[in-house]
């Protein structure tokens, strides 16, 4: 699920996740990804969705286990 803005609370530091930089994350929260449950709840449909429309370097969500990374992160 894309969101329009952050959560309340506000958004969670996406740059934790291996592989995301400053640059990365502003164009996760701009296509309205801001937490780390939208990402570890990504499908493989999805990851592929992600790979091909938002992300520069093609296969970095996979390689990385972005999604992975998201569910240790949700748990602290």
């Amino acid at each position: 699920e894309l969101l329009s803005a952050p959560r309340a609370g506000g958004a969670d530091d996406l740059k934790k996740i291996s592989g995301v930089g400053p640059k990365l994350e502003e164009e996760l929260n701009a296509a309205g990804v801001y937490h780390y449950d939208q990402i570890a709840n990504w499908t493989a449909a999805e990851v592929a969705w992600a790979d091909e429309n938002l992300i520069k370097f093609k296969g970095r969500i996979s390689r990385d286990d972005w999604v992975g990374q998201a569910k240790t992160l949700m748990q602290g």
